[in-house]
Parts: C-alpha cells; sequence; structure tokens
C-alpha cells in the first residue's frame, strides 16, 4: 500500500491550519473538489450528510478546495460558505491535488489508520461504494 503524502493546509473560512499527521490513527477521507464542477455539486451534498451522522473519533471528513483549477480566486470560498459545514481546506493551487496523483474533480481518497491510501474514487465512483469501504475500514 502507499502512503498517503502529509500535508498541511489552510482551512479556507477559518484561520489556523490542518495538518494531516494529526489526524493519523483515525480513518481520512478527502475530497478534492472546485465550485464550478456538477460532480462535485452532486458528491458533496452527500459527503456533508455523511459528515454529519458519522462518529468523529474514528473518522476525519475534509474537503479540498483545489483553487488551482478555480475559474475565479474566491468562488471555492463562496461555496464553502453557502453548502458545507466539514472542515474544509484550501490547496496551494494544485500542490496536493497533484501529490495525491488526482486526474479529476471531484475525487475521493481514503486514507486508513496506518497512513496508508487505501482507496481512490474519481468524479463517476458512486457515493454507496465509498461509503461502504469507510465501512470496511471503521470495524
Amino acid at each position: 500500500m502507499e502512503k498517503a503524502p502529509l500535508f498541511q493546509l489552510p482551512y479556507i473560512n477559518n484561520s489556523g491550519v490542518y495538518d494531516l499527521q494529526d489526524d493519523l490513527g483515525k480513518v481520512i477521507v478527502l475530497t478534492f473538489w472546485v465550485s464550478w464542477c456538477p460532480d462535485c455539486s452532486r458528491d458533496l451534498p452527500m459527503k456533508e450528510q455523511l459528515y454529519r451522522s458519522m462518529d468523529s473519533d474514528k473518522i476525519s471528513l475534509l474537503t479540498i478546495n483545489v483553487a488551482g483549477r478555480e475559474r475565479e480566486g474566491d468562488a471555492g470560498k463562496s461555496f464553502a460558505e453557502k453548502f458545507l459545514t466539514q472542515p474544509t481546506l484550501v490547496d496551494d493551487g494544485r500542490s496536493t491535488y497533484d501529490q495525491y496523483q488526482c486526474s479529476g474533480v471531484p475525487t475521493t481518497v481514503i486514507i486508513d489508520q496506518y497512513g496508508n491510501i487505501s482507496a481512490k474514487f474519481g468524479d463517476q465512483a458512486e457515493f454507496l461504494e465509498i461509503v461502504e469501504k469507510i465501512g470496511e475500514l471503521v470495524k
């Protein structure tokens, strides 16, 4: 299994910086997105519902706005303020997106308790597949 690249990114709507290393030991679910993407607009509300219903002691659900793929500077921030309550980070251009070898948005990356990438889902993934993978890891 491939180790997840460690990163630190600022929160999009709060002060402070998120450090992936602080969440190791939990299942970490990262969703890379941009505001103009129709698939993201379908995916993120489902992730938001999951975020509100899950056990945050075992799972860390985060979204990462890929600033380097946004068409307008503040579009990601506006989208996050309207639609997301889960922790949302802003990428340094595309650096984390590229580190995780994403090829489109949304991309969902699931990191296991040991810091390994256990699954990666592209824009056509079914939400249920993602939830099932999380469930396998959180036993």
